[in-house]
C-alpha cells in the first residue's frame, strides 16, 4: 500500500467511486498511477478482479475518505440511469432538488430528508462525490485533484459543485466532452468536472480529434486527427452496417445505423442488442470483446460475470479517461503512445505505457503535428 500523501508532490493515487468494470482504473493503470475501485455491482467486480484491478465491493455511500489515506485523487461517475434521455427521466426533473441539496451539504446540514423525496434513490448518489470532498476537507486531507464524469444532463449539477469546490480553494472546469474528440470510435457527449486545488489555472482537455458530422468528410487538420471509425478499432474483414436496438429520435420504428466507415453510435448497457448487417444479409451481432473495443477498452479485457453489455456501456471509454484525469493532474500525455496503449494485451499496457508530462500546449501541438 502506498505511503498517505503528505505534501502538494506526492504522486496520485486514485479512489474512483462507482467504479464499475474499470474504464478509468484502466486509463490510470496506462499513466502509471495506482488506484483503488469502490463497486456495488457484483458482476462488474468480477470483471475487475479478472482484471487484476483493486477493488473494494460495497456501497459507496457506507464508506469514507478516511478509509483510503493514501488517496489524494477523486474520481466518479455517479448512475446516470435517472437522468439519461432513454432512462426513466426522473432525475431530470429532480435537478433543482439536487442542486439544492449540493448548498445543503455546503452548509453542513443533513440532507437525508432532502434525499427521501427522490422517487429513485440512484438520483442521490450524483452527490456522493461531494460528500466525499466535504468529509476529506473536514478531516484536513482535501483531495489534490477530483474528476467526475456523467450525462450531459447532469450538467446543472456540477454547476452547484462548482460553486462550491470554488469556496474551498479549487479551480474548477466543466463541460461537454464529445468522445470521438479524443480517439473513442463512438460519438457520445459526457458532462465531465474537474478540480485542482489551490490552481485556479484548470482547463477541460483539449480535444485531439476531429468531431463526427454526418456526411462531412474524414480528415485531421493543423492540430487534429482524422476521428477513429469502427473499421479502425475493429478486426472485422469488410464492411458492415450497425442497426442499434433503440429508434432514432425516440421512434422505435426508425432504427439508426452507422456504417463500419463511420465512429459508433453511443455504446449503451443494450450493445449486445445491436445488430450487424453487410448488403441484406444479417451477419450476426458484436462480441463482448469487440464492444469493448469501441469503448477503448483493451482487445483482451477479461469481462467476467453476467450482464456484460451493460457493463461495457456503463463505463467510460479508458481513452477518454486518460485524457481527463491527465488534465486534472496538469499533465501532457503522448497521442502516440495513447494509440498504441488501446491496441496491447492488458497485461502488457496496465503498467504505465503512456507518457506524461507537465502540461504544454506546445509540445501537444508538435506530439499532433508528428
Amino acid at each position: 500500500m502506498a505511503a498517505a500523501p503528505d505534501s502538494d508532490d506526492s504522486p496520485p493515487f486514485i479512489v474512483d467511486l462507482f467504479a464499475g468494470p474499470g474504464g478509468l482504473d484502466v486509463g490510470a493503470a496506462w499513466l502509471g498511477i495506482p488506484s483503488i475501485g469502490i463497486e456495488v455491482d457484483p458482476h462488474a467486480c468480477a470483471t475487475r478482479r479478472a482484471a487484476g484491478l483493486s477493488t473494494e465491493q460495497g456501497d459507496v455511500r457506507q464508506y469514507r475518505p478516511a478509509r483510503f489515506p493514501q488517496a489524494n485523487v477523486l474520481t466518479g461517475g455517479p448512475p446516470c440511469q435517472t437522468f439519461t434521455v432513454a432512462g426513466s427521466g426522473t432525475g431530470r426533473r429532480a435537478l433543482d432538488d439536487v442542486t439544492a441539496a449540493v448548498e445543503k451539504m455546503a452548509a453542513g446540514r443533513d440532507v437525508e430528508e432532502s434525499l427521501a423525496v427522490f422517487d429513485d434513490e440512484r438520483t442521490g448518489l450524483v452527490l456522493e462525490p461531494l460528500r466525499w470532498v466535504l468529509q476529506a476537507i473536514n478531516d484536513d486531507s482535501p483531495f489534490t485533484a477530483i474528476a467526475l464524469e456523467q450525462v450531459p444532463q447532469v450538467l446543472p449539477v456540477w454547476d452547484a459543485y462548482r460553486a462550491v469546490l470554488e469556496r474551498y480553494g479549487y479551480g474548477v472546469a466543466h463541460g461537454i466532452l464529445r468522445t470521438e474528440e479524443f480517439g473513442v470510435p463512438q460519438t457520445r457527449r459526457r458532462a465531465v468536472l474537474i478540480a485542482r486545488l489551490d490552481d485556479e489555472d484548470v482547463a477541460l482537455p483539449r480535444p485531439t480529434h476531429q468531431a463526427y458530422r454526418k456526411g462531412a468528410p474524414r480528415q485531421g487538420t493543423l492540430d487534429r486527427l482524422p476521428w477513429v471509425s469502427m473499421a479502425d478499432a475493429l478486426d472485422r474483414d469488410g464492411d458492415f452496417v450497425v442497426v442499434s436496438n433503440y429508434g432514432s429520435g425516440g421512434n422505435p420504428r426508425k432504427r439508426g445505423e452507422r456504417r463500419s466507415d463511420e465512429p459508433s453510435a453511443t455504446v449503451t448497457g443494450k450493445v449486445m442488442r445491436n445488430r450487424l448487417k453487410r448488403g441484406n444479409q444479417d451477419i450476426g451481432r458484436f462480441t463482448h470483446h469487440e464492444a469493448g473495443r469501441l469503448q477503448t477498452f483493451p482487445p483482451d479485457y477479461p469481462w467476467s460475470g453476467s450482464d456484460i453489455g451493460q457493463q461495457i456501456g456503463n463505463a467510460i471509454p479508458p481513452r477518454l479517461a486518460v485524457h481527463i484525469l491527465a488534465s486534472a493532474l496538469n499533465w501532457s500525455v503522448d497521442t502516440s503512445e495513447l494509440d498504441q496503449a488501446v491496441r496491447l494485451p492488458w497485461r502488457t499496457s496496465q503498467r504505465g505505457v503512456v507518457t506524461a508530462e507537465p502540461h504544454s500546449e506546445v509540445l501537444e501541438l508538435v506530439r499532433l503535428i508528428d
